[in-house]
């Protein structure tokens, strides 16, 4: 894709630093990160965590009671004041497996966006395990192909990537959370509950243990709340030859000492803390089954996931670097796109978004997803032409794309599926509100690129001159007797904008 839309050199270089903020939304604790990025590295400025356990508040309908909604409102509520001097470009807030699974959490999400003034992304697994990825790697010094692990409270991520490039990318559904919902119900521990918490961890790692321990690894590394509890325990109790480090034979007595608790509420161990302790045997079974399926020795923590992730991650977003371009590369050459005619498609979008993007209010943002739309609109043909807006909205909508969030895709998706045909109302009143105004401009952007290099010509065709206002778009064409293949699209596309309530007028020049 052409990269005539990344910042200049100077800009990447940070003179300034560039105060960045994530709120990890997961389903055991919520995590503030806010830091100045500069020279490609994270100076914290503030580090705020808490135990919300999300996940726990999910009932059998799984929705989200509200007691856990409260709960994660008044933390939110406590975050807020760190965030008044960050801009809307440099924060990010995701949320993860708990709100992946709920069948409300779209309630959830706007009373939070209400009280935070800023949209919520939920992220797919895999993505969050490529962030979780990049957090971690940053936070290690050492090169080679290493395993990096995350347990979380819903889910837990496995990565196996070298440098900062993850080669393998998987999130299992288990969870500290979870687990102890299930395997612990009562608070009761013993040797059975354990074993049948460990056999579940097994099974769900039985999908990746074979591919993985093939791509093989030098370094297995952890990172988060519980293997960092692990590692403290291990420490205090000297059962680890270094600091950070969880061996096998310590992880096995700290099983044994556990057992002894024989119940959640009675967990109290030297370096555990007690807002974790009950969720820390579930924990320790899905490690010890890490350990079991994968044959460690040892494994070490690593000061970085998720949030940290999601800073570095942001830091190097609408640049040449954005991991969501090369996502979309990937794409192309997936579904053998046209490449030339893409890049028409996009020229052309690119040139009518320069004369309407002040009176249509687009951002620079807005942009970028005109941009990506027109690389990607005709990847549906890889399935068949009749419908192809359809098939490739689908493939979309639910690809794992890396760099994306659930909404983004949406948005994507979207674009792609309105660019041709009867305008989808349906889908457009499912976006958020709030993008209800920029999504309809973009897409009449799109179409009209696309109607303009309907004859597929070797270079972007003469721009016609465009005007617009709220509802409507004014398109000049030069005046001519005989119908021309785009007067004649053009008239189609008037009627498909009618029908839809849009107005797209043509006068003729000349």
């Amino acid at each position: 894709m052409p990269k005539d839309i990344s910042p200049p050199v100077s800009e990447l270089e940070n003179a300034v630093p560039q105060r960045l903020a994530a709120i990890d939304l997961g389903s055991n604790s919520f995590h503030l990160l806010v830091a100045n990025y500069q020279n490609e590295r994270l100076q914290v400025v503030a580090r705020l965590g808490e135990k919300v356990q999300l996940a726990a508040g999910l009932d059998e309908e799984g929705k989200l009671n509200e007691a856990a909604i409260q709960r994660a409102l008044d933390c939110l509520g406590r975050f807020a004041p760190f965030l008044s001097d960050i801009e809307s470009a440099n924060l990010r807030i995701v949320g993860t497996n708990a709100l992946r699974d709920a069948h409300n959490s779209q309630a959830f999400i706007e009373r939070a966006e209400t009280q935070l003034g800023h949209p919520i992304e939920i992220i797919a697994g895999r993505e969050e395990a490529r962030l979780i990825y990049l957090g971690a790697a940053h936070a290690l010094a050492e090169n080679g192909r290493r395993l990096i692990v995350d347990i979380g409270g819903g889910s837990t991520e496995f990565i196996i990537g070298e440098e900062f490039e993850p080669n393998a990318l998987e999130s299992l559904r288990m969870g500290c959370v979870t687990f102890t919902s299930r395997y612990f119900p009562d608070g009761e521990i013993s040797e059975k509950r354990m074993r049948r918490a460990e056999l579940a961890a097994l099974s769900e790692l039985a999908h990746i243990q074979r591919p993985y321990l093939r791509l093989g690894w030098e370094d297995p590394v952890g990172s988060s709340g519980t293997i960092k509890a692990v590692a403290s325990v291990l420490l205090a109790y000297g059962d680890t030859p270094t600091e950070g480090v969880i061996t096998r034979s310590g992880l096995k007595k700290l099983r044994e000492r556990l057992l002894k608790c024989k119940q959640l509420d009675k967990v109290e161990l030297d370096g555990l803390k007690p807002d974790r302790a009950r969720v820390f045997p579930a924990g320790v079974a899905i490690l010890s089954a890490i350990f079991e399926a994968f044959d460690l020795n040892q494994m070490r923590f690593a000061d970085g996931a998720l949030r940290e992730g999601v800073l570095y991650d942001m830091a190097g977003r609408n640049s040449a670097e954005d991991t969501r371009s090369k996502s979309l590369d990937v794409l192309q050459r997936i579904y053998d796109v046209d490449t030339r005619q893409a890049d028409n498609v996009a020229e052309t979008a690119l040139r009518l978004f320069k004369q309407v993007q002040g009176a249509w209010s687009l951002t620079h943002e807005h942009r970028y997803y005109l941009q990506w739309a027109s690389h990607v609109h005709e990847i549906g043909l890889a399935i068949s032409h009749s419908q192809f807006h359809r098939h490739g909205a689908y493939l979309l909508e639910n690809s794992d794309l890396a760099g994306f969030s659930r909404p983004e895709q949406h948005q994507l998706a979207f674009l792609v599926r309105a660019h041709r045909r009867k305008f989808p109302l349906k889908e457009w009143q499912a976006l958020p509100k709030a993008q209800h105004t920029h999504s309809i401009r973009l897409a009449l952007l799109l179409r009209l690129a696309v109607l303009i290099n309907h004859s597929r010509p070797e270079n972007a065709p003469p721009l016609p001159n465009i005007s617009v206002d709220a509802d409507s778009l004014t398109l000049a064409l030069p005046a001519s007797d005989e119908p021309t293949l785009l007067s004649t699209d053009i008239e189609q596309e008037q009627a498909y904008m009618d029908a839809a309530g849009f107005t797209l007028n043509v006068v003729q020049e000349g």
